[in-house]
Parts: C-alpha cells; structure tokens; sequence
C-alpha cells in the first residue's frame, strides 16, 4: 500500500475516478474523498485503544480526523490524537503508517457538502504515557468512553457498515488478522 512521505502536506481533497451522480451534486461532478487520519494506539501490553462515540452506545471505533489544507499528515495525526483524547505528541511514537484506506458514506451524505468518503492513512502508535493522560473532556467532545482491548476482541459490529472494509484490511495489515 502506499505510504504518505512523512513531510507531505495536503493541498486538496483526494479526487477519484467516477461521479457524484446520486450524491446530491452535479452528475459530471468528480468523486472527492477527504484526507483523514486514523490512530492505532497500543499500549506496552500490545492492547488497542478504542473509545466510543459520543451519544451512540456500543460505536466503538479508533481516533480520526480529516487532514486539514496545507498541513503534513503527521501533522494531523498528532493534532487529531490530541483534540479527540488529549494525548500530546510525547504520549505516543509512530511505530508504522499505510494509506489507501477509503470508503464511501451513505448514498445522499456528502461530508461538508462535497465530499462523498475518506481517504484514510492509518498510523500504528505506541502509547508512552499514563493511563490517566487519555482525556475525553476536550473541546469538541468525540468520544464519551475509552478502554484497551486485545486486538483479538474488537468487535466488527461496533463500526457502521460503510466503513467495516477499511476495518478488515486495517485488521489484516495491522495485525495479520481476518475478523
């Protein structure tokens, strides 16, 4: 899979072959997938953390966030970690990355009305803080719960359906596992 180089910087949405056709813009519209990033953080007993989504019992799922224009995707993988749970970038070190990881949104969602899915890189982490240095009361609260769990244990059904793909190959190449 490719890997972004760790000093590019995102200049504009990740286009696609095809149209929006039936997404609510222009037919002749290319299909625009926003960059995001996506954490896997372990901890030193190889657990993941995994927090639940605000309001929305038993979606479980790891910190992300969209890559913001002009900023590296380092860059945004430590702002990302650090708006959604409060870790600083001396609470993890990047241990791998790989992208293109993409999936689509529900037919009729564009994100901030243009983009019709993500274009993820996830990056495998280690956590080297505290347990007590996860915070999820943070600006724009994402997450209202957080626990380590085997790899092993995650759940398939904790993730909506249009992004389980991205979930079973980040499981795979990750971890070497078919969930």
């Amino acid at each position: 899979m490719p890997v972004p180089p760790q000093d590019v910087t995102v200049e504009q949405p990740v286009p696609s072959e095809g149209t929006t056709a039936g997404r609510g813009v222009p037919s002749s519209a290319p299909i625009l997938y926003r960059p995001n990033v996506a954490a896997i953080i372990l901890n030193m007993e190889n657990n993941i953390l995994v927090a639940q989504r605000a309001g929305l019992k038993g979606a479980w799922q790891f910190p992300q966030g969209g890559v913001d224009m002009g900023e590296g995707w380092d860059e945004a993988l430590y702002r990302e970690v650090e708006e959604e749970i409060g870790l600083k970038p001396e609470n993890i070190q990047i241990l791998d990355r790989k992208g293109g990881y993409r999936y689509e949104f529900p037919k009729g969602r564009l994100k901030y009305g243009v983009y019709a899915g993500q274009e993820q890189v996830y990056y495998l982490c280690r956590f080297l803080g505290r347990d007590s240095d996860v915070n999820l009361n943070t600006a724009h609260r994402e997450f209202d719960k957080w626990k380590w769990i085997r790899p092993e244990k995650f759940d398939m059904s904790w993730v909506p359906r249009f992004k389980r793909d991205v979930y079973l190959r980040v499981f795979r190449d990750f971890f070497g596992m078919e969930k």
